[in-house]
C-alpha cells in the first residue's frame, strides 16, 4: 500500500523526530542551508510571478514547487524541526535530551539563515545590476514587503504584534501538516500532491513564515527599504519563529503523537482485528 496508515505515521514521524536530533553538526548545517535556498529561491519565484501576472493565486499555487524539492532532497527547515524534534523527546527516544532537541533547532536556524541570505544577496544583486540601478518592480515588491510586514505591524502595536504571532502559528500549523502528511504516502507524486495544499494554502494567505521571511527581509533591507534590522527582528523574525514553535508543537506534533502514538483506551474495545481495521477507517 502507498498509504500510511495514522498509527504508523506517527511511530515514523517520531522516527524522523530522532534522526535529525541526532544528526551531525556537519550534515545538520549542509542540510538546513540547502532548505533555506531552496525556499528562498521558490519564494523569489512567487514573488516574480505575482508581479509579472498581476495575480498572487498563480504565484501562491506555484511557490510549493520549492518545498517539495528539499523535502524529497531531505533537506531541512526549522518549520519541520521544530514539530518532529519535541515528539522525540516526548517519546523519550534515547539520546533525545531537550539540550539535544535545542542544539538541533539552533544548527538548522544558522543553516537555513545563511541559506536564504546567499539567495538574497544574489536575487537583489540580479535585479540591480551590482545595486548600480534603480529597484526593478520585482525589487520594490520585496522592499514593499519588508516595510509592511514590519512597521505595517508596529503601526498597530500590542495588536499588531499578536497578528504577527498568531499569523506564525496559522503559518506553521499549515507547514507542519504538509511534513508530516508526506510521511502519509510512499510513492512521489502523493508525498508532493499532500505537501502542495497547505504550502499553498499558508502562502497565499499571507502567513508568516520564519525561514521565507529570512530572505523576504533581508531583501528588502538590501535594496533599501524603510525598516531597520531592528524592525525585522523585533517586529517579525522572533515573534515569528515563536509562533511557527507553538503551531507547529501544539497542533501538530502533539495532536497525532497524543491521538494515534498514545491513544486512549477505545470504548467497548473488540477483538484486535476489529481494532486494527478501525486504524484504516476513514473518520
Amino acid at each position: 500500500m502507498s498509504y500510511v496508515p495514522p498509527a504508523e505515521l506517527a511511530r515514523s514521524m517520531v522516527d524522523a523526530g530522532q534522526s535529525k536530533v541526532l544528526m551531525s553538526t556537519r550534515d545538520t548545517l549542509i542540510r538546513s542551508y540547502m532548505g533555506g535556498a531552496i525556499l528562498a529561491l521558490a519564494a523569489a519565484f512567487a514573488v516574480t510571478v505575482t508581479v509579472q501576472t498581476g495575480n498572487a493565486l498563480l504565484g501562491a499555487v506555484l511557490f510549493p514547487v520549492g518545498f517539495c524539492m528539499l523535502f524529497l532532497l531531505g533537506f531541512d527547515l526549522l518549520t519541520g524541526v521544530f514539530t518532529l524534534a519535541p515528539v522525540a523527546y516526548i517519546d523519550k527516544r534515547p539520546g533525545v535530551t531537550a539540550g539535544a532537541v535545542l542544539r538541533n533547532w539552533g544548527l538548522v536556524f544558522l543553516g537555513n539563515f545563511a541559506g536564504a541570505f546567499t539567495v538574497a544577496v544574489m536575487i537583489t544583486y540580479i535585479l540591480t545590476y551590482g545595486y548600480s540601478i534603480p529597484p526593478n518592480d520585482v525589487a520594490q515588491q520585496l522592499m514593499h514587503i519588508g516595510e509592511a510586514r514590519t512597521v505595517g505591524y508596529a503601526e498597530h502595536g500590542a495588536a499588531g504584534m499578536m497578528t504577527l504571532f498568531l499569523r506564525g502559528v496559522l503559518c506553521n500549523w499549515m507547514v507542519s501538516t504538509a511534513v508530516v502528511a508526506a510521511l502519509m504516502s510512499k510513492s512521489v507524486p502523493g508525498k508532493v500532491l499532500v505537501m502542495w495544499m497547505p504550502i499553498m494554502l499558508f502562502f497565499y494567505m499571507g502567513f508568516e513564515h520564519s525561514v521565507v521571511n529570512m530572505f523576504l527581509f533581508p531583501s528588502g533591507l538590501l535594496l533599501g527599504g524603510e525598516f531597520s534590522l531592528g524592525d525585522y527582528l523585533v517586529w517579525n523574525e522572533i515573534p515569528t519563529v515563536i509562533g511557527n514553535l507553538v503551531g507547529g508543537i501544539v497542533f501538530v506534533g502533539a495532536v497525532i503523537y497524543v491521538t494515534h502514538m498514545r491513544t486512549a483506551p477505545k470504548r467497548g474495545a473488540g477483538t484486535d482485528t476489529e481494532t486494527a481495521e478501525s486504524e484504516l477507517t476513514p473518520a
